[in-house]
């Protein structure tokens, strides 16, 4: 529901005294076309988010929105009519901020399904649904996690983010290209783009927020943020693809602002600079502790580029994908864990793909390849900290994959010590193809990996005490809308037993 409130629904909500308006209802239309979103959530709370944007598309960027600040309610409720509200407040929302609203919520009880709304002028924003984490002391029975990644709105419909919804997750973990910053002469071959991006290849503030606000008028995108809780991290077109910290600041600074605008983040993340911290850590009791990774702001430029290569230069032994800092924090994360499964959410594939198996490898050095020693370290920080059960998740590849994570990749008795699963696209490089895995020269030459399938979709991860077990979702076709969702493999990986059984 969403829409205008009369006099009396207002009063009922119980917000009219809490703050004057600072715009008259009039300077504006129906501010909630971006939707509403929920994300990062603890014991005791979540990051409500929503953006005024009656324009969304508005040229400047702002969403059609007076210079004014407006008070934004919003209130948290126990049933999804929101009769009975447990929590309500307001927040300003700036022009500074592009009238971006993050108002986080406290004081909930653990493990509790609740439901949000918001309130600006007389408009309605519709509802959506939040759960917050369980104690921490706590064994939940089970959690079931989405994960999507790499969404390209001009290759295709969005109805994996339409299918995800209709599962209803306990938590969605998106791993980056939520958005691409490509202009619309960018065009998929063969067929062509199914719809277009505006313009041409954003690189301002204004062209960020555009292209953010042209993503979230896509109503299945809306309904999957309205679904669940979020965890986001960010890849590499919500900047520019496959950037470094060498790209100018002012660019990093714009999509960085953008970004943290129109997703459901905590203060911390909030830019202040050309930097933007995301990489955080959130626990499900003592089932899960996920470890999200930024492997883009942190990394060290690798000097043969990030496509596939065979890179004849020696790295230093430091060199590293997520930075000294970062892979400190990762490995007392580890240290310290007690929990069933410790599940590392983030980018780029993490174990190895050669595209040349025999004597050297050709490996794609953008990915954790291009950073071995980087890989081992994490790998051996789990192994020495005595973590249960590590499963990697990862996006980027636009192609769904299974393996398990081993210490020498050129030893084909090397024993698994951890499971990676990675998802393939929402939308990016089209409707994708069917493939003969007995044909499959990347199965073939790497007995570690045991999936690949190059379909559109998401994985549907169901965690409990005993077991972790991944759906591979697929859809058929995004070319055109309404394509149903389809289980095109399963996997689980077994409480104590490191990776998957080996392929026959």
């Amino acid at each position: 529901m969403s829409g205008v409130l009369d006099r009396r629904s207002f009063l009922a909500m119980g917000l009219a005294p809490a703050l004057p308006f600072l715009v008259p209802s009039a300077a504006f239309g129906d501010p909630f076309t971006l939707g509403v979103a929920c994300g990062d959530p603890d014991p005791g709370g979540f990051v409500l988010w929503t953006r005024l944007a009656p324009e969304p598309l508005a040229e400047d960027g702002l969403g059609g929105m007076p210079e004014m600040p407006v008070p934004v309610h919003w209130q948290v409720a126990t049933d999804p009519a929101c009769r009975h509200v447990v929590r309500q407040g307001v927040q300003v929302a700036t022009r500074e901020w592009a009238h971006s609203v993050h108002a986080e919520v406290t004081g909930l009880r653990p493990g509790t399904e609740y439901w949000y709304r918001f309130k600006a002028g007389p408009y309605l924003s519709p509802t959506g649904r939040a759960l917050t984490a369980p104690p921490l002391g706590s064994l939940p029975r089970s959690l079931r996690l989405a994960v999507v990644s790499c969404a390209n709105y001009q290759h295709g419909y969005f109805t994996a983010y339409a299918r995800l919804a209709e599962e209803r997750p306990d938590l969605v973990l998106h791993l980056g290209d939520y958005i691409y910053e490509q202009g619309s002469d960018h065009r998929l071959e063969p067929g062509g783009n199914v719809r277009d991006h505006e313009g041409p290849e954003v690189s301002t503030l204004a062209g960020y927020r555009r292209r953010h606000a042209l993503y979230k008028t896509d109503p299945d995108l809306r309904t999957a943020h309205a679904a669940a809780p979020w965890l986001v991290i960010m890849d590499d077109h919500e900047v520019v693809n496959n950037w470094t910290n060498l790209l100018p600041a002012e660019r990093r600074q714009a999509a960085f602002r953008a970004y943290y605008e129109h997703m459901p983040l905590r203060a911390s993340s909030r830019p202040s600079s050309p930097a933007l911290q995301l990489y955080r850590r959130l626990r499900w009791g003592r089932l899960a502790t996920f470890h999200l990774l930024d492997t883009r702001q942190h990394r060290d430029l690798h000097p043969c580029g990030s496509g596939f290569s065979a890179c004849p230069v020696p790295l230093p032994p430091g060199h590293t994908m997520i930075g000294l800092d970062q892979e400190n924090w990762l490995l007392e994360g580890f240290r310290l864990s007690r929990t069933r499964w410790d599940v590392i959410g983030q980018q780029v594939f993490f174990g190895q793909r050669d595209r040349d198996p025999g004597i050297g490898q050709v490996v794609r050095q953008d990915a954790w390849d291009g950073y071995t020693a980087s890989r081992t370290r994490v790998t051996d920080g789990w192994l020495h900290a005595g973590v249960r059960n590590a499963v990697v998740l990862t996006g980027d590849v636009h192609a769904h994959w299974a393996g398990n994570l081993v210490l020498d990749y050129d030893d084909p008795q090397s024993p698994p010590v951890g499971a990676e699963f990675a998802v393939t696209s929402v939308t990016s490089g089209g409707d994708g193809r069917d493939t003969d895995p007995a044909t499959d020269p990347l199965l073939a030459g790497n007995p570690h990996l045991l999936l690949h399938l190059q379909r559109r979709g998401y994985l549907m991860l169901r965690i409990d005490p005993a077991a972790l077990t991944a759906a591979f979702k697929v859809v058929p076709y995004v070319s055109t809308p309404g394509a149903p969702a389809l289980t095109a493999a399963t996997f689980t990986v077994a409480d104590r037993v490191a990776g998957l059984p080996r392929r026959p």
